[in-house]
């Protein structure tokens, strides 16, 4: 890992910190998780495991600390850290791919779909879910608008990012290929 791209990385989960505290809640005060968006952007510019870690536990870290779903913290660290591993494999194994806008769209909405699965099993599993609500209610208030959210977010930031990299001359795997 070189500090460039620490220091990008960290730029991205501020970002994705910033854009989470000004987007307000809908459905009981949830909200689209854009730091997830900014963790998917960073597995596809930095498609190593170090990096991807990283990249997972911070996120997981700050979602859990931002959270406003109650005893969200520890569900938030085993979310991001599962949805960042399967979605690095994924890219690893469609590295050519999976650097085409659309196909990052569509990774990117496959994931959330994975990381609000992921989340909503493990609150129910260590805390419960709040109110009685229901997986399957939770899942299409929550889960599927943030999908929609997320796809259309990384649609706009992604080829602005890469753009800014490729003009900058960063080296990272976009600017290489």
């Amino acid at each position: 890992m070189n500090t460039k791209n620490l220091v990008l990385m960290a730029l991205l989960v501020g970002v994705g910190a910033a854009l989470y505290l000004i987007i307000p809640g809908y459905g009981e005060g949830m909200k689209p998780d854009f730091m997830l968006t900014m963790m998917f952007i960073g597995i596809l510019l930095f498609p190593t495991f170090k990096e991807t870690f990283l990249l997972a536990i911070t996120t997981g870290v700050l979602s859990g600390l931002f959270s406003t779903f109650p005893g969200g913290f520890v569900p938030n660290i085993i979310d991001k850290l599962v949805t960042g591993i399967v979605f690095f494999v994924i890219v690893v194994a469609l590295r050519h791919l999976s650097q085409k806008v659309a196909v990052g769209a569509v990774l990117v909405g496959l994931g959330t779909i994975l990381s609000g699965s992921t989340f909503l099993t493990m609150a129910l599993l260590l805390v419960g879910l709040p109110g009685g609500a229901a997986f399957s209610a939770l899942f299409i208030a929550v889960v599927l608008p943030a999908v929609a959210l997320n796809a259309v977010t990384f649609i706009i930031i992604y080829p602005i990012i890469t753009n800014l990299l490729k003009r900058s001359k960063f080296n990272t795997s976009v600017s290489q290929a």
